[in-house]
């Protein structure tokens, strides 16, 4: 099978993780005989120092033409200063509404050997760590109308709309129960229905759709209680599907609790089988250069797109699998490091993972 891959390499240390997953990625197509073309696409803070914006539509249309997209993390210190239309943020968002991409599903599951790592008690990370969020990604206050006005005090005043219609509403809802259907059939809506407009229609769509999934176990929860019971008693949860920054909030919360915020892959999807995997982790600009950062949550990644988008199940547990064994040897990098393992850098972690596979 030949698939086409838009790579975005991003900023900073981010160049150094895409490369040890498009090892992997080549390690795969010999294996199992696929071949995988690579198209390079500037964004953020690259496309900004290239082009003067972080998404040009050029690029854009190259991810648009593509299998799939293989993101590393963008932006850093450098950039900071720049308009909000120019902030590489702003082609994030743009690569997003652009693509259609409006799921964002990222798992939270501890490894067993990485344990020890997590912050939470030994008690509470035996009972299991194993859920997925189910963010939406194209509407909310991300995507609302904003606008600065000034007072008669003369002082400004900051206005952000968070908008959600309901079909919207539907179609991640529908998400949510679908990957509720494939696990352990629970399913938690997490909303501010006490407060917020937006998140008591959120529940009448959801309720409608809960008629059709009677074999889903359905629940609701305020997002502060949330954010609570995901360090107290995380394994309550199966799936959770919320608004846009919600989601934000709660899966860079929930990625903590694994242990390493290194190991949490991610997809973005929408109505086709193209979308855009990425590590949850941002561009770590304090260990560019250095060889230190994690590659493992980019590799799980490409695990990720080689199931949803290419259907390639054999594959992506291959490279789960490889993970696994690394792990189960004692390999470490910086950020999981712990008694009796071996530190690895980016490059080894990436050497190790790659000879598993063979």
């Amino acid at each position: 099978m030949e698939k086409n891959i838009a790579v975005i390499w991003g900023d900073c240390a981010s160049p150094e993780i895409v490369t040890q997953a498009i090892r992997v990625l080549d390690r795969i197509g010999e294996k199992f005989g696929h071949t995988f073309n690579y198209t390079d696409v500037a964004m953020g803070g690259e496309a900004i120092d290239k082009y003067g914006d972080p998404l040009p539509q050029h690029e854009l249309d190259k991810c648009l033409a593509s299998d799939s997209v293989l993101l590393g993390a963008i932006g850093g210190p450098k950039w900071e200063g720049m308009a909000g239309d120019k902030r590489p943020e702003k082609g994030l968002l743009r690569m997003r509404a652009g693509m259609g991409l409006y799921s964002n599903n990222r798992p939270t599951k501890i490894w067993p050997q990485l344990a020890p790592a997590s912050p939470l008690k030994a008690e509470i990370v035996a009972q299991g760590i194993d859920f997925v969020i189910v963010r939406e990604l194209t509407g909310g206050v991300y995507f609302g109308d904003r606008q600065v006005n000034i007072l008669e005090s003369g002082e400004k005043q900051a206005v952000d709309l968070m908008p959600y219609a309901e079909y919207e509403i539907e179609r991640i809802g529908r998400i949510g129960f679908d990957t509720a259907m494939k696990r352990r059939k629970k399913l938690c809506c997490v909303d501010k229905a006490n407060v917020l407009e937006t998140s008591r229609l959120w529940r009448e769509v959801m309720h409608r759709l809960q008629a059709e999934y009677p074999e889903v176990e359905y629940s609701e929860m305020f997002v502060d209680n949330c954010a609570m019971q995901i360090v107290k008693n995380p394994s309550q949860f199966d799936v959770i599907v919320t608004e846009n920054m919600f989601g934000d909030i709660l899966s860079d919360e929930a990625s903590m609790i694994t242990g390493s915020i290194g190991m949490i892959p991610s997809s973005s999807l929408g109505q086709g089988t193209c979308g855009v995997y990425e590590p949850i982790h941002g561009s770590a600009p304090d260990i560019a250069g250095k060889d230190v950062i994690n590659p493992t949550a980019c590799i799980l990644s490409v695990a990720m797109m080689l199931r949803f988008s290419f259907g390639m199940s054999a594959e992506a547990d291959a490279i789960e699998k490889a993970v696994s064994d690394v792990l189960d040897q004692g390999l470490r990098t910086a950020d999981n490091m712990s008694e009796g393992c071996t530190q690895l850098g980016c490059i080894a972690m990436g050497d190790a993972i790659v000879k598993a596979l063979c």
